[in-house]
């Protein structure tokens, strides 16, 4: 028997048993992910939904609203229906509770404030101000920036459901939970790509150390508000915290 045929049955097999999740679970991760990369930016936004739309106003704000929706219907909504209606599971299991209440409450309020001046420091970086906002248009007026801090919310939910609840905790029964937090944060900085140097090698530690604490509190909202307030200061002084 060559090893094609091999190959196939053991693809088949991955499907079956206990194998099922796993297998699902990095496939569509994977398929979800590279689909907002290729079609959730604002530049595919710009370059080839524009156009067709015969868009002539400001491309910046539509643009960034798209990228950030995109990344919460992509990364958060799909895998969230198939943990509900592939796997029959509830998502409270993946994350999505207040989950240890005491120890919830307690990351925030000692993580949360240190992410922010976190954000702060890396304001000052030019680099960072090369890629940041992710949204150009958010800086355009304090109104446009609460609704782009508004939709930016939901690509942080997006992110963190992907890859901390959908990911790791769909593959924390194969390969354990060690494994499980090291694969989502591989997955999370190869979904970094493409962002400035410095953030990619942040990306590797921040995504571990969220991914523990998603087990920890047996919640996603500790993360989910520490990298927010991340990036939403890091927005914040760009636009307006220096002379222009």
């Amino acid at each position: 028997m060559s090893w094609f045929p091999l190959f196939l049955k053991s693809v088949a097999d991955s499907f079956r048993g206990n194998q099922r999740k796993a297998t699902v679970t990095l496939l569509s991760a994977t398929l979800l992910a590279i689909t907002w990369k290729s079609f959730g930016t604002p530049q595919f936004f710009a370059e080839s939904i524009m156009p067709r739309l015969g868009w002539q106003g400001n491309p910046y704000p539509m643009a960034g609203y798209y990228c950030f929706l995109s990344a919460f219907f992509l990364l958060g909504v799909v895998p969230a229906l198939i943990v509900k209606y592939v796997f029959g599971e509830s998502l409270a299991d993946y994350g999505v509770r207040l989950g240890i209440r005491r120890r919830t409450l307690l990351a925030i309020a000692l993580g949360a404030p240190v992410f922010a001046v976190g954000g702060w420091i890396g304001s000052f970086d030019p680099i960072i101000h090369a890629y940041n906002p992710i949204n150009r248009g958010a800086g355009l007026s304090p109104t446009i920036f609460v609704s782009h801090a508004i939709t930016y919310l939901g690509f942080y939910l997006g992110w963190e459901f992907l890859f901390r609840g959908f990911l790791q905790h769909g593959l924390r029964e194969t390969v354990g939970d060690a494994n499980a937090v090291i694969i989502q944060a591989m997955a999370s900085c190869i979904a970094h790509l493409g962002r400035p140097t410095r953030e990619l090698f942040f990306s590797l530690p921040a995504s571990l150390y969220w991914g523990m604490i998603a087990f920890r509190t047996q919640s996603l909202l500790a993360g989910l508000v520490q990298h927010f307030m991340l990036g939403i200061v890091v927005d914040w002084f760009i636009c307006f915290g220096y002379p222009r």
